[in-house]
C-alpha cells in the first residue's frame, strides 16, 4: 500500500501588516492556529519576517470573532439575523437615503487592511453606481502626502525605485522613519549592506529611537522642519555645482521657482541650525556626504506624512533628487515606505476620495472614461470629502449614512472622541468587521456584517515598491464569514446592478481591475497592469509576486520608473515645488507646553485588533505610555514609572510615563494602538488636533500641544482571569492577552477591603486564597477551581508587577498541585521561580533576565555571542539595539 502522506500543506500568502509586503507561508494547525514561516523566495523579505510576522500564527484564533450577521434592536442589544435580512437592511437604508436625500449623504470609510479586489468592488458600487464621491480610507492617515507629492513632482502617484536600491545604495537617509521597528525586514537589508558594502546610514528624527541609535549620523530635527533642512540642501546643490543640469534642463520645470523659495526658507547655515535645532557642523556634514554620494536613496515614513506640511515634506526631498538627476536608476533615489499592507493597492483603485479607479482623477475625460468602461449609471462628477472633513460632516448631519470596513476610526482619527460621538448621529450605520466588539462598532451601528479575516480571504496586495503580491486563504470562513467583496457585490445586486457585481471570484475583479488599468491607456497614466487582464483562474492563483507596470503579459521583471527621464505629466517633465513657509499648525504656550508625537511601538499594529490576540506580542510594552525629556519629566513632577494625565484641546488620555534621555526637550511622544478595548485611558487619538495638510488633507498626527501632570495611585498591581472580567471604573487598566486567557496591569486607590469584596464577588464559585497586608497596603489573591487557577489579583504600592511573569505561566497549567497552588501567592511558578522580567526579543520569546543571566555568567558577552546562544536579535532584528544597552549596562555593572 501507498503510505497517506500526513504533511500539513503550506499556503504562499502575504503578511498582513506594514507596507514591507513580506511573503509569508502558512500552514493550518487546526482550530485557531498555524505555522508561519518566512518566504525564501519572496522578494520582499527573502525568509525574514519581523516579530508581528512571525506570531501571526498566534493572531487566527476564532476568539471575540464576529461570526453571523446582526442587527441592533431598540434596546441596543443586537440579534442574530440570516444574510438575506441583514443586506436587504443595508441596501433599503442605502436606497432610501438616497432617494431622500441624494448621492451625497452617503459614505464608505474603507482600510488598507482590505484587500484590492475588495476595495474595487467599494469603490465601484459607490462612486458608478449610487454616484457618491465620499470614499475614502484610513490610508488618508498614513500615505496620503507622499501621493499628493508625487503627484505634484512626477504627475502620477508612482513610487519610482525598490527595494533593491536599498541592497546596492552607497548612503541611505531616512527621514522620519523609525524603520527598525516600524519596517525591521527592509532595515535588515540596510544593515547588511552598510556590513557588506560600507554603505552609509543618515537618520532624520526628532527621537533618539532604536534606528537612531544605528545611525552613522543622527540629526534631531525640530518637529516639523524637514522642509528647511531640505531646502538648505537644494541651496547647497545648486551653490556647489552639483546639479545634473543636462538632466535639469531635458527633463524638469520649475526650478528657479523652487530655489527661490528654498532661499527664503533656508536662507543661511545659522538660520537652518537655529530652526532645525540641529547643530550647524552635523548639517554641513549631511550636505556633505548627500552631495557627494552619487547612489543615494532617501526613504521616509510617517514622520513626513502624518503633517499639515506632508506634502511639501515630500516635495522638498524629491527636489533634491531632481537636482541631481538621482532617480529612475538602481541604487539611488526617494522611496516612500508604506504605513499599511494595501495603501497602494486601494489607491490603484481609486480608494481616495480625490480619485477614481486605475490612478484617474476626476477630469472629464477620466470621469467619462470610467463610467463607459463600469457602464455606470450615476457616475461622481467631482472629489469628496476626505477622512478628517468625512466625519465632520458626519457630525454635522451631512452624511446620513456610513459603511465602515476593516477600520476602527473610533481610535484612530485625531479628535478621536468627537469622531466617536458622530457616529452616533447616523440614520444608517454599517460596520463589516472580524471582531465582535471593537471602539467603533461598539459606537453604535445598526448593522454588523462578520467579514472573512487574514488567512480565510483570498486576492491581492501592492506594497511599498509597487509588488503585487497575493494573500491566498488556508483557513475557511468561519460561521457565517464572507469577504467583504462578496458583501459589496451582493448589497450591489440588491441595489439593482446585477450585472455588473456579478463575480463568481476573487480572479474575476482582478480582470476587471487590470482591464481597466490598460483601457484607453497608452502610456498616459503610469500605474497599467493591463498585461495581466486575461489571467485564467488557475493563472490568477498561481501568480507569483511581480512589480507594475505590466503592459504586456510577459514583461514582469522587476524595473525602475523614470530611467528615461520621462514622467507622466502630459509634458513628459518632472516638476520642482516651491515648497511654503513650514509651521507646524498649533504652537504650544503656556497652557498647552509640550509637543505630543505619536507612533507605532515594535510588537504593535494599528488598534490591536490582530496584534493583542498574541501572547508574545503583548510583553515587550504591555501598557500605554508617555515619554518624556528627564528634564521635562522633572519639571511637571512626573516619575518614571508614574501614571500622568496627558490632556490636550480636544481630550485627555492617562499614561504611564516613561523617562527617556532620547526623547527632545519639549516633546512627548505616545503610541496609537490602545483603545477602550484594550485600556482605561489609552486612546491618543482623543488627543490629537485635526489640522490637515491643504494638499493631501492627510492629518497633522505629530504635533500637538498637550500638558502633563502626575496621578498618584496607592497600589499598582495586575488581575489575570481565564474569563473576561467587568472592572471596577476607578481601575486604572491595560488588558494583555495571554496563553490560557487574560491579563490587566492595574492600578487603583480604592480601600484594601474593596478590592477583596471584588474579588470575593467575581470569584465566589472557587477556593479562595488571599493575603492582606494592611500596615503596608499589599493584598493578594488567587482563586482556584478543580484544581485549575483560574484568577489572581496581586496590589502593592510602587509599579507592583512583582510575581505576574510566574503567575501568568500557571494560569495555562491545566492542573496544580497544592504545593504549586502555594506558590502562586508567593508570585512564583510551578517550579518556584520568580520572573523572568520583561521580554526583549518577541520573535524568540527572550526574556531579559535569561540575557542579564548569560552575560553575567561569561556565556555571552556581546550581541553576537548573545544571538548564537538565545537566537535573540538574529530573525528581524529590531531588538538588537535595547540587546546592546543591556549588554553595555550588564558590563558596567560588573565592572
Amino acid at each position: 500500500m501507498n503510505a497517506v502522506s500526513t504533511a500539513i500543506p503550506t499556503v504562499q500568502t502575504t503578511c498582513p501588516y506594514c507596507g514591507v509586503g513580506c511573503g509569508v507561508l502558512a500552514s493550518p494547525e487546526g482550530a485557531g492556529s498555524a505555522q508561519i514561516a518566512g518566504d525564501r523566495d519572496h522578494p520582499a523579505n527573502f525568509g525574514r519576517l519581523c516579530s508581528k510576522g512571525s506570531a501571526l500564527g498566534e493572531t487566527v484564533s476564532l476568539d471575540g470573532r464576529l461570526l453571523h450577521p446582526m442587527l441592533r434592536t431598540r434596546s441596543g442589544s443586537y440579534e442574530r439575523v440570516t444574510w438575506d435580512t441583514a443586506l436587504d437592511r443595508v441596501t433599503d437604508g442605502f436606497q432610501t437615503i438616497l432617494n431622500s436625500r441624494g448621492p451625497d449623504a452617503l459614505a464608505f470609510y474603507l482600510s488598507g487592511q482590505l484587500l484590492t479586489e475588495d476595495y474595487y468592488v467599494a469603490n465601484k458600487l459607490m462612486k458608478g453606481f449610487l454616484g457618491s464621491p465620499h470614499v475614502d480610507t484610513n490610508s488618508r492617515l498614513c500615505m496620503a502626502s507622499s501621493v499628493a507629492g508625487h503627484k505634484r513632482a512626477f504627475g502620477g502617484d508612482v513610487v519610482p525605485g525598490s527595494y533593491r536600491d536599498l541592497d546596492t545604495a552607497d548612503l541611505i537617509v531616512l527621514v522620519g522613519s523609525n524603520t527598525s521597528w516600524c519596517h525591521p525586514v527592509l532595515f535588515q537589508r540596510m544593515l547588511a549592506n552598510r556590513a557588506e558594502r560600507g554603505a552609509k546610514l543618515i537618520v532624520i528624527d526628532p527621537r533618539r529611537t532604536s534606528t537612531a541609535e544605528e545611525a552613522d549620523l543622527f540629526l534631531p530635527i525640530a518637529p516639523g522642519m524637514d522642509t528647511v533642512l531640505f531646502a538648505h540642501l537644494l541651496r547647497e546643490i545648486v551653490a556647489r555645482r552639483a546639479m545634473a543640469q543636462d538632466y535639469v534642463d531635458a527633463h524638469t520645470l520649475g526650478l528657479s521657482e523652487a530655489l527661490s523659495a528654498a532661499k527664503s526658507i533656508a536662507p543661511d547655515l545659522k538660520t537652518v541650525a537655529q530652526r532645525t535645532g540641529i547643530p550647524a557642523k552635523d548639517i554641513e556634514a549631511f550636505c556633505d556626504l548627500w552631495i557627494s554620494t552619487e547612489k543615494t536613496v532617501t526613504a521616509w515614513s510617517q514622520g513626513v506624512n502624518q503633517s499639515a506640511q506632508g506634502t511639501d515634506k515630500v516635495d522638498a526631498i524629491i527636489n533634491c533628487h531632481l537636482a541631481t538627476g538621482r532617480i529612475g536608476t538602481q541604487g539611488l533615489g526617494p522611496l516612500s515606505l508604506t504605513g499599511q499592507p494595501n495603501a497602494m493597492g486601494g489607491r490603484e483603485v481609486g480608494g481616495l476620495a480625490n480619485m477614481l479607479a486605475a490612478h484617474m482623477g476626476y477630469a472629464p475625460n477620466d470621469i467619462d472614461r470610467v463610467r463607459r468602461f463600469w457602464n455606470a449609471p450615476r457616475m461622481a462628477g467631482r472629489e469628496g470629502l476626505k477622512a478628517v472633513q468625512m466625519f465632520d460632516a458626519i457630525e454635522q448631519g451631512q452624511i446620513g449614512a456610513l459603511w465602515v470596513m476593516a477600520t476602527n476610526p473610533a481610535v484612530s482619527l485625531p479628535r478621536a472622541d468627537q469622531a466617536l460621538a458622530a457616529l452616533g448621529k447616523l440614520d444608517l450605520f454599517v460596520v463589516s468587521e472580524v471582531l465582535a466588539s471593537n471602539d467603533t462598532l461598539n459606537a453604535g451601528a445598526h448593522v454588523l456584517l462578520p467579514a472573512a479575516a487574514w488567512g480565510e480571504k483570498d486576492g491581492t496586495v501592492t506594497n511599498s515598491e509597487r509588488r503585487i503580491s497575493r494573500q491566498r486563504a488556508f483557513l475557511p470562513w468561519p460561521g457565517e464569514a464572507r469577504p467583504d467583496w462578496w458583501i459589496v457585490a451582493e448589497v450591489g445586486k440588491r441595489l439593482g446592478f446585477s450585472d455588473a457585481f456579478d463575480y463568481p471570484n476573487a480572479a474575476a475583479i482582478f480582470r476587471e481591475h487590470a482591464a481597466l488599468s490598460g483601457f484607453e491607456n497608452d502610456g498616459a497614466r503610469g500605474f497599467d497592469i493591463g498585461g495581466l487582464k486575461d489571467l485564467t483562474d488557475r493563472a490568477y492563483e498561481k501568480l507569483q509576486p511581480v512589480q507594475w507596470p505590466v503592459r504586456d503579459p510577459k514583461g514582469t521583471a522587476d524595473k525602475s520608473l523614470f530611467a528615461d527621464g520621462a514622467f507622466i505629466h502630459g509634458d513628459g517633465k518632472a516638476r520642482f515645488i516651491a515648497t511654503q513657509e513650514p509651521s507646524l499648525a498649533v504652537a504650544t504656550d503656556a497652557a498647552y507646553p509640550l509637543m505630543l508625537n505619536t507612533g507605532r511601538v515594535r510588537d504593535q499594529w494599528h488598534t490591536m485588533t490582530r496584534t493583542g490576540k498574541s501572547p508574545r506580542l503583548a510583553m515587550h510594552l504591555p501598557e500605554p505610555f508617555l515619554s518624556l525629556h528627564p528634564q521635562d519629566a522633572a519639571e511637571h513632577g512626573i516619575e518614571d514609572g508614574g501614571l500622568t494625565k496627558v490632556t490636550s484641546r480636544h481630550g485627555f488620555a492617562t499614561l504611564r510615563a516613561r523617562v527617556d534621555d532620547g526623547q527632545a526637550r519639549g516633546t512627548a511622544f505616545a503610541p496609537i494602538h490602545w483603545s477602550a478595548e484594550t485600556s482605561s485611558g489609552g486612546r491618543v487619538g482623543a488627543l490629537v488636533q485635526p489640522a490637515t495638510d491643504p494638499f493631501s488633507g492627510q492629518p497633522e498626527l505629530k504635533a500637538t500641544p498637550i500638558r502633563v501632570e502626575p496621578i498618584h495611585m496607592a497600589r499598582q498591581g495586575f488581575l489575570i482571569a481565564r474569563e473576561s472580567q467587568d472592572l471596577p471604573r476607578d481601575w486604572w487598566w491595560s488588558k494583555v492577552a495571554l496563553s490560557g486567557g487574560g491579563g490587566w496591569l492595574l492600578a487603583s486607590n480604592r480601600p484594601l477591603s474593596d478590592e477583596a469584596a471584588w474579588f470575593d464577588q467575581h470569584f465566589a464559585d472557587c477556593e479562595i486564597a488571599d493575603f492582606v497586608d494592611t500596615p503596608h497596603e499589599r493584598y493578594r489573591a488567587a482563586a482556584f477551581r478543580d484544581g485549575r487557577l483560574v484568577g489572581a489579583l496581586f496590589l502593592e504600592p510602587g509599579e507592583g508587577l512583582a510575581g505576574f511573569d510566574a503567575v501568568k505561566s500557571l494560569l495555562a497549567a491545566e492542573t496544580l498541585e497544592a504545593s504549586q497552588r502555594r506558590l502562586a501567592l508567593c508570585g512564583r511558578d510551578a517550579s518556584g521561580a520568580a520572573d523572568a522580567g520583561p521580554l526583549v526579543c518577541a520573535c524568540f520569546g527572550v526574556a531579559a533576565s535569561k540575557i542579564r543571566d548569560a552575560i553575567t555568567s561569561g556565556a555571552a558577552t556581546d550581541v553576537a555571542a548573545i544571538g548564537a546562544l538565545l537566537k535573540a536579535g538574529t530573525n528581524c532584528g529590531s531588538c538588537v539595539p535595547e540587546l546592546r544597552r543591556i549588554v553595555a549596562n550588564q558590563h558596567k555593572a560588573l565592572a
